[in-house]
């Protein structure tokens, strides 16, 4: 039976469970195995380059990786390739190394698109605090690049605060409720991800404050947020869509089968609007079939 490695960032953000759901209902529906390598410490370099290590001792047949950072990993993905272990690159792009393929999405597409929404329910006019992700995360830079790419066409729009809250739930809610005092207006939050987006919503009910909020992810919960009329809008940056596919285009690799050298899901924005065909749990969440991904690649 393959063994597909898969190396995901933290255990504290829904967006990698959904990943790791993904790889594992795929390595079982195609005959394989998942074996999961993920840091205690969240997003933490030195014990993924550990947990790499392990990976070399342990021989997978094919490995699924997330970087913690674009660039500090890279000298790990160069140790897979020589030894002959194929690497496909999901969710965050690599900056080296040799690749079966990279599966992800347009983060600066995702960052303007989202910014966007979020400035046309502003009427192009309000003060807004940006939540950025992980410093180091490619993802958060290329989505807050596509967030200041939008700015510039809607002069209206004033940033009050940009802070790193990390991708993580608490770190953004304790982020906002330090800003709101010094906050007498407040009209929009402009989020890397849902989780932060989340939090920040917190935050906002703790102090009998409320703004438009938008995030990235379109994790359940957001869903929920979006239903309830919380959370105005997602990205639909599906990790367990993303991880389905990158574990099919390591086995189709394994047994022969031709892979893109690149697949990019589609940017589509969720709101109360469009948000029923993502009302539901993960686990009840379906993958898109490899066909059809293929097909969208060929059509663009």
């Amino acid at each position: 039976m393959l063994t597909l490695a898969v190396f995901t960032k933290n255990r504290t953000n829904d967006a990698y469970a959904a990943a790791r759901l993904g790889s594992e209902r795929t390595a079982a529906r195609l005959g394989a195995r998942v074996v999961h390598y993920v840091p205690q410490r969240p997003d933490d370099i030195e014990q993924q380059i550990a947990l790499v290590g392990q990976a070399l001792t342990a021989r997978p047949d094919a490995v699924l990786f997330v970087p913690v950072h674009d660039t500090a990993m890279n000298a790990s993905v160069r140790k897979l390739n020589d030894a002959g272990i194929p690497v496909v690159n999901l969710l965050n792009r690599l900056t080296e190394g040799r690749f079966v393929t990279f599966v992800g999405s347009d983060d600066y597409r995702i960052g303007y698109d989202i910014a966007a929404c979020l400035f046309r329910h502003l009427g192009g006019k309000g003060d807004i605090v940006v939540l950025e992700g992980v410093p180091g995360a490619v993802t958060s830079r290329d989505r807050v690049r596509g967030f200041h790419d939008a700015l510039a066409q809607w002069p209206g729009i004033r940033v009050a605060a940009s802070r790193a809250a990390n991708y993580q739930q608490e770190t953004a809610r304790r982020v906002v409720a330090e800003l709101l005092p010094g906050l007498p207006r407040l009209d929009g939050i402009l989020s890397a991800n849902d989780v932060m987006s989340l939090g920040a919503i917190e935050a906002l009910e703790a102090a009998g404050r409320s703004a438009a909020v938008v995030g990235v992810n379109a994790l359940p919960d957001a869903i929920t947020a979006i239903k309830r009329g919380k959370l105005l809008a997602t990205a639909d940056f599906d990790a367990l869509k993303i991880a389905c596919i990158a574990a099919e285009a390591a086995i189709r690799h394994l047994r022969g089968q031709p892979v893109p050298r690149d697949i990019e899901l589609p940017v589509q924005i969720v709101d109360a609007a469009n948000c029923q065909p993502w009302d539901r749990p993960l686990e009840e969440r379906e993958c898109p079939r490899w066909e059809d991904v293929v097909k969208q690649l060929r059509d663009r």
